[in-house]
């Protein structure tokens, strides 16, 4: 098991605008108006997004696929009472560089991400209905 992760966050004294810092990581502006920095959810989408792009980046270059750029796009629906949780997430994967002819190996790496190493997909609810697409290829 991983070490603990500890964090801290505090109340700015404006609106409900919080600062906050995870470990030694950068601090954080977190808003629930989304104008100092992402609400909750918000920045939630922008982990997932980020832990699976991550993954299938590393995947890919440990599997020599020239990436030139990758694109991540996120849509997402919540549930229409609280506690609203995300009921539909679809992530759009934009790839330049993988040639035509390596397409399973960006479909593999997505799997695994998905399947396997995205922590913070595995932290959503079971029930999420979860998909995936690849452009650009």
């Amino acid at each position: 098991m991983s070490p603990p992760r500890n964090g801290v966050l505090r109340w700015t004294g404006e609106g409900l605008t919080f600062s906050g810092q995870v470990g030694s990581g950068p601090i954080v502006t977190i808003d629930s108006d989304a104008k100092a920095g992402p609400s909750s959810t918000d920045s939630l989408l922008l982990g997932l997004m980020g832990c699976m792009s991550i993954d299938v980046l590393m995947i890919l270059q440990k599997g020599r696929v020239t990436v030139n750029s990758l694109e991540t796009r996120v849509e997402a629906e919540r549930a229409p009472e609280a506690p609203k949780y995300f009921t539909r997430v679809r992530l759009t994967f934009s790839l330049d560089g993988p040639l035509p002819e390596e397409r399973s190996k960006v479909d593999r790496a997505i799997e695994l991400s998905r399947d396997k190493y995205c922590s913070v997909l595995h932290s959503l609810r079971p029930d999420l209905e979860f998909e995936t697409v690849v452009e650009g290829m």
